[in-house]
């Protein structure tokens, strides 16, 4: 069974957000590098997915020029880079048409956001029957502000409404949903360092 390297949107286009400065995990660039180079040396594909929302005028708007993968990655010659426009990364994608030509059967997923993104490609990979394995730790996200707050809350206004849903909370909630339902939750080390018994071809 093939194993593929799915990283979800860690673009420039976050950086670019004041809501930044509160992102959960900081080096996620080194995260995901780990896990690009564990693929890479066992002969699994990688692909690169990119949000999108053209004509919005926004950071997701290519037109913009921050919808590229943030500084410090690089794919590699022959790895699909997609883009979408929905949360998960297949509806609005040829994802799963590139991962039934290489035979893949089990996904490891990264990215940004935890909760979006990543949860929902993990939610809908599962029920297409791939084998989804969420690397949390390899993921990142940030405080979310409560329903009825004001939508332009600065990150220290974020911070001080006791309704924001904090980091913690959110991965937590995260791989509570997930394990034993869609995926398995592993650590960036227990993918890394596990034996790579699936390979290409």
């Amino acid at each position: 069974m093939t194993t593929a390297l799915l990283v979800i949107d860690v673009q420039e286009s976050f950086r670019r957000q004041p809501i930044w400065s509160l992102t959960s995990n900081p080096d996620i660039v080194g995260a995901v590098n780990r896990l690009v180079e564990h693929a890479r040396a066992n002969g699994q594909p990688v692909i690169w997915v990119l949000h999108t929302a053209p004509g919005t005028g926004g950071v997701f708007d290519p037109a913009l020029g921050h919808v590229r993968p943030m500084a410090g990655l690089a794919p590699a010659a022959g790895e699909p880079v997609i883009t979408k426009t929905s949360h998960n990364a297949f509806t609005t994608t040829n994802l799963q048409q590139l991962l039934t030509e290489r035979g893949v059967r089990k996904l490891i997923i990264s990215g940004i956001r935890t909760e979006q993104c990543c949860e929902t490609t993990a939610r809908v990979g599962s029920d297409l029957g791939y084998r989804i394995t969420f690397v949390t730790e390899a993921t990142t996200t940030n405080p979310i502000a409560h329903r009825d707050a004001p939508e332009d809350l600065t990150p220290e206004e974020l911070l001080a409404d006791p309704r924001t849903l904090r980091t913690e909370d959110i991965l937590a909630r995260t791989e509570f949903m997930l394990a034993g339902r869609f995926a398995t939750i592993r650590t960036v080390d227990e993918v890394t360092g596990a034996p790579a018994l699936e390979t290409v071809g």
